[in-house]
This record gives structure tokens, C-alpha cells and sequence, in this order.
């Protein structure tokens, strides 16, 4: 039970290290106590243990839309900025088109890393109208080829979208 808990323990620890944000490390932290208080009172098995804290993790991840579904279309998913001097920031708009019958709500946009900032249309996106998702890329911590991305959630039934893009970080 000990060996049981102290991996579960060091599961939650590694999480956290390789986590993006300090809220996500909070959270992992507050589910590691949650599931060692019920792992010592409950009779789970081993791979039950391990499985609880992932799952919740699955969950939080994905933001879930109460609006009713529609369809998108984009001008393109991935952008290449070429040549880019390090240290430069740049950014590019990603046009989104509502082609479904519903209003398209853009409810958050992920960046993988910190070195990518999102910019969105807030507002309900009308059928057959337009609206933007802004990608600005900050270069001082690179060399070279670089690819990076982003998850668009939005009340479409293939979310999350992956928006990317690609540039050469030239000295």
C-alpha cells in the first residue's frame, strides 16, 4: 500500500515538473491529496490508483461547450514564418468561417508553450461570417527551425483544432 502511494506520489511530483502553468501544478496538487486520503480508505487496486489522477487531468483539459454544434472552416492551419531574426516577435491571423447553421463560440485557445500568446473573436460567431485567431510568437529562447501550436476549442465536433506554424530562428 506504502510502495502504492509513494508512486502515485511521485506520478503527481513529475506532473507537476513538466506542467505549463502554476494553476495546473495546484490542481494536480489538490488531486494527489484527494486521491491519497481515498486510496486509504478505499480497497483499489493498484491501476485504479494510478488511472484517477490522469483522468481527471483528461478532463480538465478539454473545456466543453453547452453550445448547440456547427462546422468551421479556416483559411489555413499551419503558417510558415520563414526566416526570423531571434528576438523578433511576430504574429498571424488565422481567418475562421462559420459554415455551419449555428453560432460558432470560440471558447479558449491553448498554446503549447508560454512563448505563444492567443488572441480570439470573443463574441458568437454568426453563420457564414467571419472571425480571428491570432497567434503572437516571442523567438528570444530559440535557435533554428522551430514548430509550435495551439488547441482552439470551440463548440465543433472535431475540438480541440490544431492551429500550428513553423519558422527558421536565424541568429
Amino acid at each position: 500500500m506504502k510502495k502504492t502511494l509513494s508512486i502515485i506520489a511521485l506520478s503527481i511530483i513529475g506532473f507537476g515538473l513538466v506542467s505549463c502553468k502554476k494553476e495546473n501544478t495546484e490542481a494536480q496538487a489538490a488531486d494527489a491529496v484527494a486521491t491519497d486520503s481515498t486510496a486509504a480508505t478505499a480497497t483499489a487496486t493498484p491501476a485504479d490508483s494510478a488511472v484517477a489522477p490522469v483522468s481527471a487531468d483528461a478532463t480538465a483539459a478539454a473545456p466543453v461547450s453547452n453550445q448547440p454544434s456547427t462546422s468551421i472552416a479556416l483559411s489555413e492551419s499551419n503558417f510558415d514564418f520563414g526566416n526570423i531574426k531571434k528576438g523578433d516577435k511576430v504574429e498571424h491571423v488565422y481567418e475562421v468561417t462559420n459554415t455551419g447553421t449555428n453560432p460558432l463560440v470560440i471558447s479558449e485557445v491553448k498554446p503549447g508553450c508560454g512563448c505563444t500568446a492567443p488572441d480570439f473573436t470573443k463574441d458568437p460567431i454568426l453563420p457564414g461570417k467571419k472571425g480571428k485567431i491570432t497567434l503572437h510568437f516571442d523567438s528570444s529562447n530559440f535557435d533554428g527551425n522551430v514548430s509550435k501550436f495551439a488547441d482552439v476549442y470551440a463548440n465543433v465536433e472535431k475540438a480541440p483544432i490544431k492551429l500550428t506554424f513553423t519558422a527558421n530562428i536565424q541568429p
